[in-house]
């Protein structure tokens, strides 16, 4: 590595606040460098104190977070003893953040061009014309691949992805040495992902500065990153340049990690999770952290002291007893594979099942600044009673619109949508009531869908009220047959707590068990995964699978991930700009896409296996 640009010395932060009743630390002494010019990827799952690490490097740190230990070396000098005054001078023109919500990092009344102004003046040139500012905007956006006419655009008038750029275009306006981004990609579909990281690393290689990248998908950073290091509960497991930690993983969570990426177009699929949860860092496990989800734990792990992050004499670190000696004899060989999604081959689903939605020739049109935007043109479909239907399209393409047309959130403009044979538009208030019963919806952003303040057991216990005629006893009762049944046991411990408590696995489990409590025909699961962990995701894949072939409901599954569909879906319908391109049996589609945009999306599909951004070798060792 080249000499570092920034180094992080055993840093340890802590939250203490109020209402905890006891401090909680989320970064435990963790240590790392990015050399001048070099691409890093830090990964971990929600909870692994990545975000904490790089909000404490720029004193960001909120809700009661303080740095406990440690030193944050740059230019020489260490900023967690810098003055406020004196870190102002840092922030931005030599150390930039790309957030990981675009939306929340521009402000939402002023234009893409004002916010680039208030940037350039406020950190370093204030005597700048208007002229000069003007023309350092168009250089900028043209830079990320946006035409210099959106300057004058608000945030809600761009795209996700246009708004990510923007992020990323105003990072880089004052020229930095270091930018540290937070998923900055987080939530956007994998064509505008793919797009925006190889821009991304195009302009990193160009202009020379160094990159953190912070994300819980490791297939997502080995496309990119000269140097992966893998962060799980507040410390550093592994350190490795990133094609030797790709073709040699030698801690068990990287391997694991790894495990959770699979070949959409093999004949059998087959995707592993890693089972559990990451550890509440206000009661970690003696020993460490990992052996209670770890299929290579032996006692020493269990007991014995965490064991320290070692430098290996092939160059690397390592925090493992047992680094790379792969699964030890006698070790249980389904733990850490008991989660295994294999594709079900169902012949011809699509043809052998009665109807229970039918969509015919639906068009529905948005107005946009006056102009009409087409969100369908000339739509129709069904979804056969009992099977799982895919319905894949990148941002844009009109997957949410028709959700909310077959849900009857909203109307068409022409056309029928029929469920049973009723005419789903045609309903009034109280017929759209009942039927909201027979058809419920999962929402992207389980977080979003569940009010913070509410528990779980009032949540679940809100559709017996609004539909049902239970006692409360038995609604009670019902309240923990669905946790039992999404996989939150034992059920008593769930009850009580608030949904704000809950992981983001744990939450989307509480909106499909909310979804599931009025027995519904169908379920219309709005890109339910795409928020979670990669190491979790495959769990709510089968857990729906399961749900359905045990209640036998239709499930509409929306995304963006063609290598969902494969694992969960008997048809794929791929939808762009509003029409649909291509359908068929999954698997049929998937392996022999005829459509380009279909092509494109399964190339987009992040693959550890493809390191089709990242030079070989760019970094001098």
């Amino acid at each position: 590595m080249q000499r570092p640009v920034v180094s992080i010395e055993d840093v340890v932060v802590t939250y203490r606040s109020k209402r905890r009743r006891t401090a909680l630390t989320s970064v435990q002494g963790m240590s790392l460098e990015v050399g001048a010019g070099e691409f890093v990827g830090l990964v971990g799952e929600s909870g692994s104190g990545k975000s904490t690490l790089a909000n404490a490097v720029l004193r960001l740190l909120t809700g009661g977070g303080e740095v406990d230990r440690g030193r944050v070396s740059f230019n020489g000098e260490d900023l967690l003893m810098l003055s406020e005054e004196s870190l102002r001078t840092v922030r931005w023109r030599d150390i930039a953040v790309v957030l990981q919500s675009s939306m929340n990092a521009l402000n939402p009344v002023a234009t893409i061009r004002t916010q680039f102004r208030d940037v350039i003046r406020a950190h370093r040139r204030s005597s700048w014309s208007e002229q000069q500012v003007d023309a350092d905007v168009s250089r900028l956006l043209s830079l990320v691949k946006i035409d210099p006419k959106y300057a004058s655009a608000y945030p809600h008038e761009l795209s996700g992805g246009m708004k990510q750029r923007v992020a990323i275009a105003l990072a880089l306006v004052l020229g930095p040495r270091l930018v540290i981004m937070d998923e900055p990609t987080t939530g956007l579909d994998v064509i505008i992902e793919h797009e925006i990281l190889s821009d991304l690393r195009d302009l990193q290689r160009e202009r020379g500065f160094a990159v953190l990248l912070i994300s819980h998908d490791l297939g997502t950073v080995l496309e990119v990153a000269d140097r992966v290091v893998v962060a799980y509960a507040g410390r550093i497991v592994e350190d490795r340049p990133a094609k030797a930690l790709l073709n040699n993983p030698l801690h068990p969570y990287t391997r694991a990690l790894l495990d959770c990426y699979a070949d959409p177009g093999a004949d059998q699929v087959r995707i592993t999770y890693i089972p559990g949860q990451p550890p509440n860092m206000a009661a970690l496990p003696p020993g460490c952290p990992f052996w209670p989800r770890c299929a290579e734990a032996e006692e020493k792990c269990q007991q014995g002291p965490v064991p320290p992050l070692t430098r290996l004499d092939g160059g690397g670190l390592v925090a493992c007893h047992h680094a790379g000696a792969g699964t030890r004899e006698g070790a249980d060989p389904n733990l850490g594979r008991s989660g295994a999604v294999y594709v079900k081959s169902r012949a011809n689903a699509s043809a052998s099942h009665h109807p229970v939605i039918t969509v015919t020739g639906v068009y529905k049109t948005y107005r946009r600044n006056r102009l009409p935007l087409v969100a369908l043109n000339d739509v129709s479909l069904t979804l056969p009673r009992g099977t799982v239907t895919a319905l894949v399209g990148g941002s844009g393409s009109g997957k949410s619109t028709l959700a909310r047309l077959i849900t009857g959130m909203e109307r068409p403009d022409r056309g029928t949508i029929r469920f049973d044979g009723r005419d789903i538009p045609r309903l009034g208030r109280r017929g759209l009531h009942a039927y909201r019963q027979h058809v419920q919806m999962v929402f992207q952003d389980p977080f979003a869908a569940l009010n913070p303040m509410n528990t779980v057991g009032y949540t679940l216990l809100r559709p017996f009220v609004n539909y049902g005629r239970l006692s409360s006893t038995e609604a009670f009762k019902r309240v923990r047959q669905l946790l039992e049944q999404v996989g939150l046991t034992p059920a008593d411990a769930f009850v009580g707590k608030r949904t704000s408590e809950l992981s983001g696995g744990q939450a989307q489990r509480v909106v499909v068990a909310k979804a599931l409590a009025v027995n519904p025909d169908v379920l219309v699961a709005d890109e339910p995964i795409s928020m979670l962990d990669v190491s979790i995701r495959a769990g709510i894949l089968r857990l729906l699978d399961d749900l359905r072939a045990q209640r036998g409901f239709t499930l509409l599954y929306i995304t963006h991930d063609l290598l969902s569909a494969r694992l969960l879906a008997d048809q794929v319908i791929v939808l762009h700009r509003g029409e649909i391109v291509e359908q068929g049996l999954a698997a049929d589609v998937i392996q022999s896409p005829q459509h380009e945009y279909t092509r494109l999306l399964l190339r987009s599909i992040p693959n550890p296996r493809r390191r089709t951004l990242a030079a070989e070798s760019k970094v001098s060792p």
